[in-house]
């Protein structure tokens, strides 16, 4: 696996997935990576290039705890990019990693070919989803026989003022009960992502959004002026990334598609793989068209009406 050093001297490993164009990825968690695979077999048509995040998969432990800040892996991904030797990237940054690559291109714009964002967080700039959204969005769920034990989960820890994974809650059970709201079908397979996606160390996770690592105003203000087309792409039944939520977000760019995926959650390429890479890799194809999605030539959210549910 190929390594390349942080400015603070971390070694930190990326992996190389399929031909084709170059697009960078950028894992939630903080955990492995190798949860993503090959996105729905987006490989097919670019080189997937997958940054291992600082204390996860194959990157080292920093010696400096406090750089698992949001707000200092941005400058992981612009390293990267140097040792990569690319004057732009093209980024994709799912659940918190959209965290990360949002402040790039708020503070790299020059260095972003295109943007995009799927099933993402939303800390980066300001956006608070509520409990009653997320039990809003799981009710969609009602008929499915796991249920009533996984909504009443649900509720005891977003009525708790929490969601699953918060550092001061038992981030392992509380995923564990409500694992089927992230996943569009609760299967087989679904069973096994859900257990070979475990999150890294907690103590790592609380340092993600500790104390400064976001700036909302200053993130928003300059996102506000990237040129950078960018694609927004949220599940349907997602109750991390909401598609109200995602749709606010959406807003804040000039250039921005919006595409919600019926049937899916938080990993909308395991739902329908085939939907899933056709949508991101029309919006990365030269034109720059969403053919299939219900959207086409870029077409903006500011002023309009995002695309329906698919």
């Amino acid at each position: 696996m190929p390594t390349f050093c942080a400015p603070d001297g971390t070694r930190l490993a990326y992996r190389e997935t399929g031909t084709g164009t170059p697009l960078v990825c950028v894992p939630g968690g903080p955990t492995d990576p190798a949860y993503l695979g090959d996105l729905g077999g987006l490989s097919a048509d670019h080189r997937l290039i997958v940054l291992d995040l600082r204390g996860t998969g194959r990157s080292a432990i920093p010696e400096d705890t406090s750089s698992y800040r949001c707000d200092r892996l941005v400058d992981d991904v612009e390293a990267l990019r140097a040792h990569l030797g690319l004057p732009r990237i093209d980024l994709l940054g799912h659940s918190a990693g959209a965290n990360i690559v949002t402040q790039y291109a708020a503070r790299h714009p020059e260095r972003v070919g295109r943007l995009a964002l799927v099933t993402p967080g939303t800390r980066a700039v300001g956006i608070e989803i509520t409990g009653a959204t997320r039990r809003e969005t799981a009710r969609l769920r009602k008929d499915e026989p796991w249920f009533p034990r996984a909504y009443a989960a649900l509720e005891a820890i977003t009525r708790g003022g929490r969601v699953a994974g918060d550092a001061d809650g038992d981030g392992e059970a509380d995923g564990d009960a409500i694992a089927p709201f992230f996943h569009g079908r609760w299967d087989e397979a679904a069973r096994q992502h859900h257990a070979r996606s475990r999150p890294a160390d907690e103590r790592i996770a609380a340092r993600f959004g500790a104390e400064g690592a976001f700036t909302p105003a200053a993130t928003r203000a300059a996102l506000a002026a990237l040129r950078a087309p960018v694609l927004l792409l949220a599940g349907e039944f997602d109750v991390n990334s909401p598609p109200r939520a995602v749709a606010e977000c959406a807003r804040l760019f000039p250039d921005a598609a919006l595409v919600v995926q019926r049937g899916a959650g938080h990993y909308p390429w395991l739902d329908d793989s085939a939907r899933f890479a056709g949508t991101v890799s029309a919006f990365l194809a030269p034109t720059a068209g969403l053919s299939g999605t219900g959207r086409t030539d870029r077409p903006r959210t500011s002023g309009t009406r995002p695309s329906p549910p698919r």
